[in-house]
């Protein structure tokens, strides 16, 4: 007899809440853990499939009566930047960015929190504490990085660090066909820099230096206006019922 000693993940389901995007609207959620020898393995199959990363989580929607949430990839390889994209790469060329493994600071918690203050008051992750923002980064058994974006110093590149003021911060997966951008925040008072924009163009750069073919943005929500700047990164793939297809504003 063959055996086949393939160890499945468990599925859930969670129970309706109402939905964040959409007024009226109940959301539910299917999540799998991801731990062990094997997550990153899964986190690269499930991302692919409309799953996102938390912690370490991977859930995707399950909404009985929605669709509305649609997977979002950017093709790397072909991205052009618009007019206004290399404006906001040109107003933001006295930063650079630093790789770092997925570990917390207190600078970096600093700036998250007064990110979640000043843009997400009401939000589901208002009241997070330093330890639950600690569990966030670290709490990953996949290729998890944290890159930091300050104002390139005097000696930036003999040292390769900024010396600056900490200003925005991601955490991004690394996956064998792109990266994920999983949640980044960034100083809210320099909204003429447009930081969101500046780590979307960022991380697409280093996804072609890398050789990798996509930059995962999550979730669009058509009719969702804190959405609509996803679908501006062209061109881009949505994940449907036959798969992932090319998408056009």
């Amino acid at each position: 007899m063959t055996q086949h000693p393939t160890q499945s993940p468990q599925f859930f389901l969670t129970a309706p809440s109402p939905c964040p995007y959409i007024e009226g609207q109940f959301e539910r959620k299917v999540f799998t853990h991801l731990v062990g020898d094997k997550a990153r393995e899964l986190n690269d199959l499930l991302t692919q499939g409309g799953f996102r990363r938390s912690q370490n989580i991977a859930y995707r929607p399950a909404c009985e009566s929605c669709r509305a949430c649609v997977s979002v990839r950017i093709l790397a390889g072909e991205f052009e930047p618009t007019r206004n994209m290399k404006r906001v790469l040109h107003r933001n060329a006295d930063l650079v960015g630093v790789v770092h493994d997925a570990e917390p600071s207190t600078e970096q918690y600093s700036l998250f929190r007064a990110y979640l203050d000043a843009r997400h008051r009401k939000g589901g992750m208002s009241d997070m504490t330093v330890l639950d923002y600690a569990m966030m980064v670290e709490d990953t058994h996949v290729d998890t990085k944290v890159i930091e974006y300050r104002r390139r110093g005097p000696d930036t590149f003999m040292t390769g660090k900024g010396r600056g003021e900490l200003i925005a911060v991601a955490l991004t997966d690394k996956m064998t066909d792109g990266l994920s951008m999983v949640y980044s925040y960034f100083n809210p008072e320099m909204q003429d820099r447009s930081l969101g924009t500046f780590m979307i163009l960022d991380h697409i750069a280093r996804a072609r230096a890398a050789g990798l073919p996509h930059v995962y943005l999550g979730y669009w929500v058509n009719g969702s206006r804190k959405m609509n700047y996803k679908v501006r990164f062209q061109p881009q793939e949505h994940l449907g019922p036959k798969g992932w297809e090319r998408f056009s504003a």
